[in-house]
């Protein structure tokens, strides 16, 4: 599948040229705008890969559609901009930009530095969507441990009994460890009697 791009450049002329620019390197531009609160509209409207931002647009400037789209992880970020000063650079890497390029650029600058942002983008979500899925495992075995903790204080089961029993309702009733154990912890499930 092509890299989806979003284009947000307020001077008419440079956004054509950076869509066709694109669009010749087999990029496909889903959604161009001069505005940034408009180009954080369209990212959110089409998941695209990456979107590029102008600093200076009426609506919302680029490092604020930036730190928008960056904070939600919605897309990779690249700024691109006629101004290099040294604080805006920082002000781009802290608004969550993964690139930053100046204009007037060369095709041959454009197309690393799209490349970079996206891997670098795809990395950084890889990681906190492991580091969500070890926050959930975490969540989900201290939430059995205190079902099991009820269980063998409330019904004097063992340890292995305890959780034997919330696996094994998991399964029978098709629903996670968590979801009985957390029936459990309320007093909405007690083990038959034996």
């Amino acid at each position: 599948m092509p890299i989806r791009v979003v284009i947000a450049e307020d001077e008419a002329i440079i956004r054509l040229d950076l869509k066709e620019t694109l669009e010749e390197e087999g990029y496909l531009v889903v959604g161009e705008t001069g505005r940034g609160d408009e180009a954080v509209e369209l990212v959110k409207a089409h998941g695209p890969d990456i979107a590029i931002l102008d600093i200076k647009m009426p609506g919302l400037d680029g490092l604020s559609a930036a730190r928008e789209i960056a904070g939600e992880r919605l897309a990779a970020v690249l700024i691109l901009t006629a101004f290099s000063q040294r604080d805006l650079i920082e002000q781009a890497r802290d608004a969550g930009a993964l690139a930053y390029l100046v204009k007037p650029f060369q095709r041959s600058e454009l197309i690393p530095a799209l490349e970079v942002a996206i891997g670098r983008f795809r990395e950084m979500k890889a990681l906190h969507e492991q580091a969500q899925s070890l926050e959930d495992q975490l969540e989900t075995r201290k939430i059995v441990d205190r079902a099991k903790g009820r269980l063998m204080d409330s019904h004097g089961l063992s340890e292995q009994e305890a959780f034997s029993f919330i696996q094994t309702t998991a399964m029978q009733e098709r629903q996670t460890m968590k979801a009985i154990s957390e029936r459990v912890i309320a007093d909405e499930l007690v083990p038959p009697a034996s």
